[in-house]
């Protein structure tokens, strides 16, 4: 594969703090780069060292000729004069992008909520970051870098961005790099996973899922003071090897490797102790909604929603924006008032809830983290063991300098981690997390999810991650914008599927015709495979599983003949190593194939 971009011995440093010491990394074509790590370890900064809008101190970075690059970053910085048509086009003709068929399926996966012809200063933040995607997505680019695009979309959103990504890249002989937290964006799209960590950047072959697995292995080794990180890990990877039911469709090959690690992990939750527990906190009658609705200002957002919550059930909402999942949580609050039905609390309920903004802490303007939690509680209780609170503190990423931070000083990840903490301390029985994963990194995601798999309350959780609805929740609900409440016995696919339905016919029409485009020419209008093709698609599918057996197969030989190779013949273990890259570039291939191929049975 042709080289695109290279960085050599980058060394770059801040009044406070080395970035990064003597590091070198390179972008060849093909390559889909997740850059992973901690919040401050420099991960929008490399963006800006590899696309040269920040000089290091030390070190080279080197382009091929002629190489273009286009940055995704964190700043909005399109004229607000602009209309959203002119920001994304330009002064294109409108027959040629309207007859470009990835300038389309970009406005329709972006855009097809808003008017062509708005301004882009009357846009919220979120629209007016989707604006700037689209604007760097319609163009032809060599180098795409992309710095926390998930943000303010919806789990509708952040699957289009993945097909479409995954479209386009190797397709286009291009790379793509990417900075996200968004753990099922990364394994869905990612060849290839950047870890910043200490001024040091470490590279992993493949997603979100393969780099726990490598990393874990790498902790394995590690100094005692790596223990408890470890074990984390372990935690996560046996999650990721038994668990989502969304995944069941895909390919297992890729995470078989895994099995002897966490042959004897226990499952990351005990549901049976979890509902014991729960049941004898808060007794059988958790939250009883019974033919509820509710309206504003003349519009019935909710309509007749039954939905029964018991003792340690752990679910999670989803929905498009504006369907009334705020308002739903509200309502089981008890801060507003049904219209209509009813909304039965159980006697012994105390509901907390994680909002989205973190408001509960501005009434601490002054005060630092260590007085707040030193007043608030002194120990919590996890699986019937004390634990200490700089136990819990530190888990969640907070050193002992930090605690001395004034309240007002932290960031917005750094609030959101507080506020969760003080929650927990209030031991509540019914637990909300309104959008929890804002402004935090995998680590902390990861803490987070540890801390709530010992939790034997109710939980209820909305969010657009879904890798953290899909690990903390047994449950997901949605609301389709129709005002009626559906349970999703398939996961959030089924949502997926049922929001393509919805948007169909007339008004997938309505929608295109907004920007004049032209639906009949579209993927979603064009005919389900028949007759002979469908034959040779399910043929096709059934070759390639057996291939990929195969591939699994050689690779476990593979593995014992290097384990049994003796470690001094270098040229031999060369020979071996070569052997094993080329099974995971083959594996790769029809992998991919193989999605693409049950993408298309299943429009049937």
């Amino acid at each position: 594969m042709a080289h695109l971009l290279g960085a050599e011995s980058l060394t770059l440093e801040f009044p406070t703090k080395k970035v990064f010491d003597n590091i070198t990394v390179g972008v060849n074509e093909g390559d889909r780069i997740g850059i992973v790590g901690r919040n401050g370890d420099g991960k929008s900064t490399l963006l800006k060292l590899l696309n040269r809008r920040l000089q290091p101190d030390e070190g080279r970075i080197t382009h091929r000729n002629g190489l273009t690059i286009g940055l995704l970053d964190q700043a909005d910085v399109i004229d607000p004069g602009q209309t959203i048509g002119q920001a994304v086009v330009g002064d294109m003709p409108e027959h040629e992008w309207a007859g470009n068929a990835k300038i389309r399926d970009v406005i329709g996966g972006l855009l097809n909520d808003l008017d062509w012809q708005q301004q882009v200063g009357s846009l919220s933040g979120g629209q007016r970051r989707r604006v700037a995607l689209a604007k760097l997505l319609v163009q032809d680019l060599d180098i795409v870098m992309l710095d926390e695009p998930t943000n303010h979309l919806d789990i509708e959103g952040v699957a289009w961005l993945a097909r479409h990504l995954k479209s386009r890249w190797p397709a286009t002989g291009g790379g793509l790099i990417v900075v996200t937290h968004d753990r099922w964006f990364l394994d869905e799209v990612c060849n290839l996973t950047w870890e910043v960590h200490d001024g040091v950047i470490e590279p992993f072959e493949g997603g979100y899922a393969a780099y726990i697995l490598q990393r874990n292995e790498r902790d394995r080794s590690a100094a005692a003071s790596e223990a408890r990180r470890q074990n984390l890990m372990r935690k996560e990877l046996a999650w990721l090897r038994r668990g989502a039911p969304a995944r069941t469709t895909k390919p297992k090959f890729r995470m078989d490797a895994a099995a002897e690690l966490i042959a004897n992990e226990p499952e990351p939750r005990d549901r049976v102790a979890l509902s014991k527990l729960a049941t004898q906190r808060l007794g059988k009658d958790v939250v009883d909604v019974e033919d509820m609705s509710y309206s504003v200002g003349g519009k019935e957002l909710l309509h007749d929603v039954t939905w029964r919550l018991g003792p340690g059930d752990r679910v999670g909402l989803v929905g498009v924006n504006g369907a009334g999942k705020t308002t739903l949580l509200k309502l089981i609050q008890g801060t507003l008032e049904p219209t209509a039905g009813r909304i039965k609390r159980g006697k012994t309920v105390n509901i907390a809830i994680l909002s989205q903004e973190v408001r509960e802490l501005d009434e601490f303007h002054g005060e630092r983290i260590f007085s707040l939690i030193a007043r608030e509680k002194s120990f919590f209780v996890v699986d019937k063991k004390e634990v200490g609170i700089g136990q819990l503190v530190e888990q969640l990423g907070f050193t002992q300098a930090q605690l001395q931070t004034p309240i007002e000083d932290l960031s917005g990840g750094q609030r959101r981690r507080l506020q969760f903490l003080r929650l927990l301390f209030g031991e509540p029985n019914v637990l909300i997390l309104d959008e929890p994963t804002n402004d935090l990194d995998t680590d902390i995601l990861a803490a987070m999810e540890d801390l709530l798999d010992g939790w034997p309350g109710t939980l209820i959780v909305v969010s657009h991650d879904r890798y953290l609805l899909e690990r903390v929740t047994d449950q997901q609900y949605a609301l389709l914008g129709d005002g009626r409440l559906r349970h999703l016995t398939g996961g959030v696919d089924q949502y997926l599927e049922l929001r393509k339905h919805s948007l169909s016919g007339k008004a997938a029409q309505a929608e295109s015709s907004r920007y004049g485009i032209d639906t009949s020419t579209t993927p979603a209008a064009q005919s389900s495979l028949t007759g002979a093709a469908l034959r040779d698609a399910q043929k096709n599918l059934a070759r390639l599983e057996r291939g990929l057996e195969k591939v699994s197969a050689d690779e476990a030989k593979l593995h014992l003949d290097m384990a049994a190779h003796d470690q001094g013949d270098y040229d031999g273990l060369a020979k071996l190593v070569a052997r094993q890259a080329e099974l995971n570039e083959k594996r790769e291939q029809m992998e991919l194939e193989w999605l693409e191929t049950s993408e298309l049975l299943g429009q049937q």
